[in-house]
This record gives C-alpha cells, structure tokens and sequence, in this order.
C-alpha cells in the first residue's frame, strides 16, 4: 500500500474518531457545561491519558516498532511472535503494578496534577474518586497501542485507526443514557466508567486481527529477553522526547488549577479541537512513515530514507499551513457552532476561543514534531529528541511564568489563554531544533522544489484567508443562529476555504498526484514538485 494511500486511510477512520470526538464533546458540553464536575473529569481522565502517550503512543510505539521492524526484516516469523509475546507480558506486568498504585495513591497523583484543587475539597475528593476509575484504562489502551503498532508494521492501518471510535461511542453512550440514571450531583461519575468501559472494548476489539497475523499468544514474562531489553533501553529517554507536549499540557493543566473555575475546561476543548487536525493528518502521516522509515534504515538506505522525510514535510506544509490559519480565523464560529448551547454559555466561548486562537498558532509545529521524530526513532536514536525535548519542556515552563503570571496577578480576564500560547511557541522550538539535528547529522537533505512549494503555499493560503475573512460574520450574528444554522454556515466557510486553498494551489501549477508517494531510487532523478 501507497504511503499515501495509507495516510489517507488512516486519516480517514481517525476523521470518523475525531467527527464523533467533537460529537462527545458537544455532548459533554450541552449536558455537563463547564464546572467543578467537568473541571474533575477532564483532570482524572487526561491523567491516564498523560501516561497513555508517554507508554503508549509516544515512547513505547517510537521504541518498539522499530526494534519490530528489524525482527520482520531480519528474522523469521517465531522470533517476531516471540518477542510481541514477550513484549505484551512484560509491558502488561509493570502497568498492573503501576494501576494499582495509582489507584491506591489517586489523592497524591491529584495533589501532583491538579493542586489548585486542593482549595475546594468537594472538587478534590470527586477527582481522586474518578480517577481511581479511570487509571486502569492506561494498562488497556497500552496494550492496545502494542497490537495497533503490530497491526501498523504488517500494514494493517485501519483496524488501529478505527478503534479509537469505540472511546467515543462509550463516552457517549455513558453521557447520554447511565448518567441520567445517577443522582444529578454524582452524573460524571458516569463518564469515568465510560472510559472504563472503552478500554476494555478496544483491546478485545484488536485481538482477533493479531490472531490472523499468527502473531496471537499468551503473554509472558520477559524482561530479560534481547528485544525486550533493547525496547526498553529505546523507551525510558524516549519518554520525555517524544511527548514533550504532552508533558506541556500538564505543566498548563496544573497551573490552570490555580485560575478561575472553567480555565480546565476552556483548555481542554481547545486542545480537543487543535488534536482534530493533528489526529486526521499528523499523527496519521507520523504512524505511517514510522514502520517505512524503520525498515529503509534496516536495509541500509540511507538516500530513500531522507526521501521519504522529505515527501512527509511537504505534505506538512501543504496541509498544516492552511489548517493553521483557518483554525485561528475560524476559532470563535467553531466553538459557537459546536458547544454553545445547553450550559456552556456565549461566555465559555469568548474564553474558550482565546486559548483555541493561542493553541492554532502552534498547529504546524504540534505536526512537524510528529513528523520529524521518527526520524531520530527509526533509527533507534532516542538521545537526541530527549535532549531536545527537555530544552523545549524547560522553555515552555518559562514562558508560562512570563506569559500568565502577569495576568493571573493582575486579575486579566483570559490568563488561561497564555498557557496556550506557551505551549505553542514551545512546540516550535522542538521542531526547529529537530530539523536542525536531522540536517547537521546528514540524515535530512532537501530535494529539489521547496522555494517553489512555499511560494505557492503561501499565495493559496492568502486566498483562503481573505475568502474567510469576506465571508465572516459578527459573534452576536453567530449567536443568535439555531444549532443547524450555525453548522451549515460552519460547514460553507470551511469548504469554501478548503476550495479556495486548492483551486489557487491548482492554478499556480501544483498537482497533488506528484506528491503520491516519495520518489524512488529509480525516479530520484527528475526534479521535485
């Protein structure tokens, strides 16, 4: 399969997620609004979630599929099943062990999170209790992320990208139909089983495909075997490299703490709606050229290697360039359209789109370091994104103390929002010096065409934003539309600028087909679109 292709159909089912994400939290908006009970939930379910992408999708998928790869291109099928059985045991033990501590320990892990909380104990207490529920969904989803990346390295991509839907339907299904059936007090309680619940679905979900794969056995012990030993070496720096933005949202989930009530929950369906884009096309792209790159640097290909990160930056700039710029012009008719009603009022917006406009700017660079990370992981070099990663990380800390201190100290409406933009900025800085190491290690060399790419990127980006900015209308005019309204509006000034974005694009000469996939050895030797 074309990695374009695969791209495509990756983004595709995480579309399909993310269209019933924002349908989970329209939901979630309409019914629990922005308060105490949501600012808890989001609290003790992005805990998990943190450790989800240190283990799971960040370091554990960046450590484990290459040391995959090279079984698969090196050694024979019971050497593969060995290892994922090894593997499976081993990461499924230390994360049982981990459940249960922070499930033991759930107040402190609150007090480390979220210590702001502990000014209001109703809040506090409600946090702990949901976390407790929450927690085993890390030791779940982490053996899902295990057979996603198995599935993902034999070119299984949909099964992977399509299980993240099973989160959404439980989190709706628990909104919607057993929280009602709760005391209205205790009701987000109810979500807290919903993640629950989708843990275990997604991992029962998965199984049978591995089966298919012959790659389906009892989980063992197995610290001390080779690849196991080598995964893990690759995993612990790892930790930091790979999820650096995870570990900045944190930073801003405790310091949003401290700030007025509703600040988490702006944050969080900010975020949500900046991880849309970055979930249909960067993580889908990363998720894709991570086995490629992998089994390009087991063969000893070096040049095909730089290729194919180069074909990846491109659709980068193609792809995360507008998405930027439309998410910050359209941030305040998005979150008009999709959660005010019910209890999140015209307020929750004007706060919530303050910190949407600060998280859109850093877009690009959330997807440029999902791209070029696996440039240093394929390679089984995790030294140097930690490096990297704590420089951002330490940077982030910074700008956070310059950026909200002021306005948190001078009582100025919107402090959360600074978080945001330091997270951004942040995340800029990792990808600058990401691409600095991959070019001075000559791992990264540029093909021909760039200055004409960007030329033409920037005069369709351009036009897209004066069509947006011609079809704008004033926030009142937004308000006082019906939901449906709003969404047809939404929906016309997102494909009128997506039209406007490619049709100039077309005009100025550049076919997306010669973008399908990364030339070749054999067909290098033309010049690059």
């Amino acid at each position: 399969m074309g990695m374009l292709k695969a791209t495509a159909k990756v983004g595709s089912w995480t579309l399909v997620s993310r269209v019933l994400g924002l349908l989970r939290d329209i939901v979630f908006a309409r019914y629990f609004g922005a308060g105490p009970g949501t600012d808890a939930f989001f609290v003790a379910f992005k805990i998990p979630n943190f450790f989800r992408r240190l283990f799971a999708e960040g370091a554990f998928s960046q450590a484990f599929v290459p040391v995959l790869g090279e079984y698969k291109a090196q050694r024979d099928h019971a050497e593969v099943r060995s290892l994922v059985s090894a593997v499976s045991g081993t990461l499924g033990g230390i994360l049982f062990a981990l459940t249960v501590i922070a499930m033991l320990g759930a107040p402190g892990l609150v007090v480390v999170f979220a210590p702001g909380f502990l000014d209001d104990p109703a809040k506090f207490a409600l946090t702990g209790e949901l976390l407790r529920i929450t927690f085993p969904y890390l030791m779940l989803i982490s053996l899902t992320a295990l057979a996603g990346a198995v599935l993902n390295s034999y070119g299984r991509f949909g099964i992977p990208a399509f299980t993240p839907v099973l989160l959404n339907v439980s989190l709706i299904a628990a909104a919607v139909w057993f929280a009602p059936q709760l005391d209205e007090s205790r009701q987000v309680v109810a979500l807290a089983w919903g993640v629950f619940a989708a843990g275990v679905a997604q991992l029962v979900f998965q199984l049978p495909f591995l089966a298919r794969l012959r790659l389906l056995r009892w989980p063992r012990w197995g610290w001390r075997d080779e690849g196991v030993q080598r995964i893990l070496r690759l995993m612990l720096p790892a930790i930091f490299g790979s999820s650096v933005a995870q570990i900045n949202l944190l930073f801003d989930t405790i310091i949003a703490s401290f700030l007025v009530t509703g600040s988490v929950t702006w944050l969080y369906y900010s975020d949500r709606l900046v991880e849309f884009p970055l979930g249909v096309f960067g993580i889908a792209l990363a998720t894709v050229i991570l086995p490629s790159l992998s089994e390009q640097h087991a063969r000893s290909s070096p040049q095909q290697f730089a290729r194919t990160l180069d074909w990846a930056l491109r659709w980068v700039v193609l792809v995360g360039t507008p998405a930027t710029l439309g998410l910050i012009m359209l941030a305040g008719p998005i979150l008009t359209a999709l959660f005010q009603h019910g209890d999140f009022a015209a307020t929750d917006v004007v706060m919530a789109r303050l910190s949407l406009m600060a998280y859109g700017l850093g877009l690009l660079g959330f997807i440029l370091v999902k791209v070029l990370a696996p440039g240093f992981y394929a390679r089984q070099d995790t030294r140097t994104p930690v490096r990297i990663g704590v420089i951002a990380m330490v940077a982030n800390m910074g700008l956070n103390i310059i950026f909200v201190v002021p306005l948190a100290w001078f009582e100025v409406p919107g402090a959360h929002a600074g978080l945001a933009l330091a997270t951004s900025l942040a995340a800029f800085l990792n990808a600058g010096l990401l691409f600095r190491g991959l070019v001075r290690g000559g791992i990264f060399h540029a093909q021909p065409g760039w200055g004409r790419l960007a030329l033409q990127c920037l005069l369709a980006c351009a036009a897209m934003a004066l069509l947006l900015w011609w079809l704008s209308d004033p926030a009142e005019l937004w308000s006082a539309r019906s939901i449906s309204q709003r969404l047809v509006h939404l929906l016309l000034q997102v494909g009128a600028g997506i039209v406007a974005y490619f049709a100039v694009l077309h005009l100025l000469g550049l076919r997306l087909g010669a973008l399908r996939s990364p030339p070749s050895d054999s067909t290098a030797t033309g010049t690059a679109p």
